[in-house]
């Protein structure tokens, strides 16, 4: 086989691989619409349900809204923090990726730390979610945020093993980080709605 004849077949895999991850992106993008549904079918449900209080307290009563303050700049943080990964990423630098994706992990980590005191709180007071129909829209929206912010942070320790069992970051692994980033990204941006939606305009 000549030299011109393999180096167009190498081209040809090449450009083939690029393809397939674009196509992997392409179909995160899509999931992540699916998500968009879910949250907004949440949202609504919450705007319907927001003053069923069944003579329960109200929001006013127990929302604490500086330590929602404080979990809303930790994962907004966190999202800085893994802008700073994928540029050590697109250097190839994995000991930079490795670094800021592991102070992502504990700014995500201490949001749902926050969080679950919040629900402890919640439910110590009476206001579980089985208290009132406001409560069982605002445990089920905020919760299901909290288990996808659960999730990342889970596929974010699979992607720190995988960087440092393979140092020598690939184009595979750089859309795999990007897939991440699209879907840390996209809960910071549910959670903004949730912070402004739910809890601001709760009390009010």
């Amino acid at each position: 086989m000549s030299t011109k004849t393999l180096v167009a077949a190498h081209g040809e895999l090449g450009h083939g691989h690029d393809h397939h991850e674009s196509h992997s992106v392409f179909g995160f993008w899509l999931y992540l619409m699916t998500d968009c549904f879910l949250f907004a079918s949440l949202f609504v449900t919450f705007a319907v349900l927001g003053h069923q209080f069944a003579g329960g307290p109200t929001a006013k009563d127990l929302f604490d809204i500086p330590g929602v303050a404080l979990e809303t700049a930790l994962l907004l943080l966190s999202s800085i923090t893994y802008g700073f990964a994928m540029i050590g990423a697109y250097q190839r630098k994995s000991g930079t990726v490795l670094k800021w994706l592991a102070v992502t992990f504990l700014l995500g980590a201490g949001f749902l730390v926050l969080e679950m005191q919040e629900f402890a709180h919640l439910i110590h007071e009476g206001a579980g979610p089985q208290r009132s129909a406001f409560f069982s829209a605002f445990f089920t929206l905020v919760g299901t945020h909290g288990l996808h912010v659960t999730i990342g942070l889970i596929w974010m320790a699979v992607l720190m093993v995988q960087v440092i069992k393979k140092p020598n970051l690939t184009q595979r692994e750089i859309t795999r980080l990007t897939c991440l980033s699209l879907f840390w990204h996209f809960l910071d941006i549910v959670w903004i709605c949730v912070f402004s939606f739910v809890y601001l305009a709760s009390v009010i």
